[in-house]
Formats: C-alpha cells, structure tokens, sequence
C-alpha cells in the first residue's frame, strides 16, 4: 500500500429509477438526473486535471432514434465544457419545448435516465481525447451495447492484448481502457449468444428474440468472465 495520498480519476453515475415524467412534475424539469450529475462532477472538481466525458443512454428509445450520447473535453475547466456543449442541444427551444417530456425523449439528446461521468487524472502519461472516457462499443442491437468508465491502473495490461488478438482481435488502441472494454464486449457478445440459443429453444424468433435477450441477459456472467483476467486496482 502507498503511503502518499494523490489524485486518481473521478467517476460518477445516476440511474434514475422513475421515468422522467415524475422529475418533470416535482422537481419542473426533466433535467434532474443530467444536473445532479454535474453536480457531482463538480465536487470531484480537482481529479479532473486533464479532461472529463459524459454519457447518457435512454433506455426506451423506439428503432431508428439515437439512444446513446456522449461529450468529451480535456484540460482543467471540461467540466464546464461538457456540459455546456449538452446544453447548445437545446437553444433555441422554447419553454414548453422544453417542458414536453415525450418531445424531450423522442428529439433531445441527453434526455436519458442513465448517466455516467469521468474526471481524467491519468497514471499511465498517455493524454489526447481518444483517452477520455467514457468509452463506447456500439451496435445495432441494444443489448450489445457498451458504455465504460473507470479509475484503474492495470498491471498486465500485455497479457489481456495478447487474450485480445489471440481471439483473433485486433484492437486500435492499446489502453487499459480500451482493451478492457473490448474484452468486456467479447464476453457480452458471448452471453448474448447464450441466450439467443436459449429463446430459439423456446420458439421465440425475430422482435421476440431481442426482447427476450434484453429481459435476461445477465450482467453478472459478463463481470465475472471478464474481471477474472484482471491484475491490478480498479473501479
């Protein structure tokens, strides 16, 4: 253990657990889980040194709509920046524009009920905004979807490269973050894979399939198939 206290990355998350309906009717925006999360971006203000991201997801969007956004800056005030950039989405709009909770699901970004927040302070001496998180692996179906952010310094980060291109990968960056989430993604795909078989069993095909899939993909296997390769400290 270290004797010197210092700075490491900040991480942040709301899951808003009503839909924005009630935040838009007690508190008169639907904004809520966006500024309590600025919030609590701001008071991890001095772990932020270098850059800060945020993402949000809804998670009852319909097909053919964005359902995953993200903002990323570097340099000591992003935070401010970020959010400000989330807030250019909506000038312009009126009030009632804003105050209309199905406007705001179906045609503003950022209008989620998942959020998540990342301050860098990096240990690794890498900097550019492709090392900012939060990072995204994306994909048509909703259940592949990825979204991460962490505070870790992995020790074999060469080992879980060589797990990666061994599977066939060939990954684009060679960052802790990066290779984490591409391991976690090929560990998700695989449970996915799982259930797809388990619903064919069933008679289940085409939108049933997906549903299916969505209600019992479990999030538990996926952690601990992939955490199982991990040496070092991490959040």
């Amino acid at each position: 253990m270290e004797k010197n206290i210092h700075e490491d990355c900040g991480v942040a998350m709301i899951r808003l657990l009503k839909p924005l309906e009630y935040y838009q009717e007690k508190y008169g925006t639907w904004m809520y889980g966006l500024n309590k999360l600025y919030l609590m971006m701001e008071k991890q203000h001095n772990r932020g040194q270098e850059g800060a991201g945020l993402s949000a997801v809804k998670l009852s969007s319909e097909p053919g709509n964005e359902y995953m956004f993200r903002e990323r800056a570097e340099g000591k005030n992003a935070v401010t920046e970020i959010f400000a950039d989330v807030h250019k989405h909506y000038k312009g709009l009126s009030q009632e524009q804003l105050s209309d909770v199905s406007f705001a699901k179906t045609s503003l970004p950022f209008a989620g009920e998942l959020y998540m927040g990342h301050l860098r302070y990096s240990t690794t001496g890498k900097s550019g905004l492709s090392y900012v998180h939060p990072f995204l692996r994306r994909n048509n179906w909703k259940a592949k979807n990825l979204c991460m952010c962490g505070n870790f310094n992995m020790t074999n980060i060469e080992d879980i490269f060589e797990k990666l291109t061994d599977q066939g990968q060939c990954p684009r960056i060679y960052s802790d973050t990066y290779l984490l989430l591409e391991l976690m993604g090929h560990r998700l795909d695989r449970e996915v894979e799982r259930n797809f078989v388990k619903a064919q069993e069933l008679g289940l095909t085409k939108r049933d399939i997906t549903e299916y899939i969505e209600d019992n993909i479990q999030i538990s296997n996926v952690l601990k198939t992939t955490m199982e390769h991990f040496d070092g400290g991490y959040v």
